[in-house]
């Protein structure tokens, strides 16, 4: 009887066992089968995973570089005969009886009406020496002035004595100045004119290589000094026609006097041209002594 409880005891155990074991087995089964999920057995390794694909980063493309513009030609200037070189004219050479009558721009322009107006009335053309700075302030003047048909020269960028100035400074002087009168719509080459007519050998040799001739004036008609430095319209006038001579270069301002402002120059032209009529002379331009 004892055996036979025995032997039953022992087969519950082996059922138990494999009750145990089956259901271990199921269990492993079970997570084997759960989708995403790896499972390595004892012994083994999982193989690398592939990384989930990245999507790619469209590259802009940049816009297709635009065309170089072509720069303007910028037309040859005006030679002046070479045998002219070296020198700061005061009269044309070879002119007769004819007068070029000359007016620098560098303060204002409280002359320049008057001035153009008395130049139309009489049909004379004359000759404007233009700082670049009054030409960047004052295009509206240049283009009256272009538009009256007169002849425009380059009288330097800011009007300083040209004798202190070393040779690069003289140059950028010059090409500033051309720079900004040309794009005020006038060409002031190949006529230059020193401020204060300040110059020596080196600055006449510096600006002729620069492909300009120096022009200066053989009389200053002192209109710029105003009534307060003892001037008048009738002065000015005797001044112009005192100096008369074959080729004459007149020398007249357009601004105002700074400190009485009044426009003697400009007050004395229409007797200007008159009287110097009167004496059997016509007039030009500086384009004269370009041949």
């Amino acid at each position: 009887m004892r055996s036979m409880i025995s032997g039953g005891r022992r087969r519950l155990m082996m059922i138990a066992a494999v009750v145990t074991a089956l259901g271990l087995l199921a269990a492993g089964v079970a997570v084997l089968l759960l989708p995403g999920t790896p499972t390595a057995f004892p012994g083994t390794s999982l193989p690398a995973q592939p990384s989930p694909p990245v999507p790619a980063v469209p590259v802009p493309v940049p816009p297709p570089a635009p065309e170089p513009t072509q720069a303007a030609p910028v037309p040859p200037a005006a030679p002046f005969p070479g045998a002219l070189a070296g020198r700061d004219l005061e009269a044309i050479p070879g002119a007769g009886a004819a007068v070029a009558l000359t007016f620098d721009a560098g303060a204002n322009s409280a002359g320049l009406p008057s001035v153009l107006r008395s130049l139309a009335a009489a049909r004379v053309r004359g000759t404007f020496f233009l700082t670049g700075s009054w030409a960047a302030a004052n295009p509206g003047g240049v283009a009256a002035i272009v538009a009256g048909g007169h002849r425009v020269g380059n009288h330097s960028m800011t009007h300083p004595a040209f004798t202190g100035l070393p040779d690069p400074v003289i140059a950028d002087q010059l090409r500033s100045a051309e720079q900004a009168i040309r794009a005020a719509g006038a060409d002031p080459r190949p006529l230059f004119r020193f401020p204060f007519g300040d110059r020596d050998a080196r600055t006449i040799a510096t600006v002729n290589n620069l492909g300009y001739l120096p022009v200066r004036w053989s009389v200053d008609a002192l209109g710029w000094k105003g009534t307060s430095g003892g001037m008048t319209a009738q002065l000015v006038a005797d001044r112009v026609v005192a100096g008369l001579q074959p080729g004459e270069i007149v020398l007249m301002h357009i601004g105002s006097n700074p400190d009485d402002g009044t426009t003697l120059d400009a007050d004395a032209l229409p007797q200007v041209i008159s009287r110097i009529r009167q004496a059997g002379y016509g007039f030009t331009t500086l384009d004269a002594v370009l041949g």
